[in-house]
């Protein structure tokens, strides 16, 4: 996958001043970012999060979803540290695209859950590619990783890159009353891991 790193800056934050790095997936024009702080190249794990862009819940404080608290939660843990790393990815709607996300929004209040939705639109289940990370974290020097996930694909997808997962940290944030049989989907139908803590 040919990646090409843009150019990094200054990101200050209401959780700390953080560096934002942008790159372009050049056979398709996709533009990713990694927020970071600290030293990532000390050969120490880095606590990191591979998040996938959601615009209604990042952004827009949807309810449908818990994406926008576990943003938040995974930048205010890092700056708690002092160090480590959001991989931001532009994969809208677990890779389906925000058109499409909100026509399975529609069939989700016609009756659907979350994975019969996007099967319904003739996508499967999860289309998000994690191959854009092995240029990224290696341009950050970052060889092995603390996960923040509930995600058994990414603690696989990130292990199958050659980046050492040495801790799954379960990450639990945003459950409400909208998105209850959401995160009950997850975990049934995507092997989302939920523990009873926070």
């Amino acid at each position: 996958m040919s990646v090409k790193f843009v150019d990094s800056s200054k990101l200050p934050m209401p959780f700390g001043e953080f560096e934002i790095h942008g790159f372009l997936e050049e056979e398709t024009g996709k533009e990713h970012v990694a927020i970071t702080m600290g030293d990532l190249s000390s050969g120490e794990p880095v606590l990191a999060r591979v998040h996938s862009e959601c615009l209604t819940g990042d952004a827009l404080f949807s309810m449908r979803c818990d994406c926008g608290p576990q943003l938040h939660k995974a930048l205010e843990r890092i700056a708690e540290q002092g160090r480590g790393a959001v991989m931001y990815l532009r994969q809208e709607g677990r890779g389906i695209g925000l058109m499409n996300k909100i026509r399975a929004y529609h069939l989700q209040d016609l009756g659907a859950d979350t994975v019969e939705a996007n099967e319904q639109l003739g996508f499967d289940a999860d289309q998000r590619n994690y191959e854009i990370l092995k240029p990224m974290l290696e341009h950050l020097g970052i060889k092995s990783v603390r996960l923040m996930t509930n995600n058994p694909r990414k603690v696989k997808a990130l292990t199958t890159l050659g980046i050492d997962v040495v801790e799954r940290v379960e990450h639990r944030a945003g459950q409400n009353p909208h998105n209850e049989h959401y995160l009950a989907t997850k975990g049934a139908k995507l092997g989302h891991m939920f523990n009873d803590g926070q």
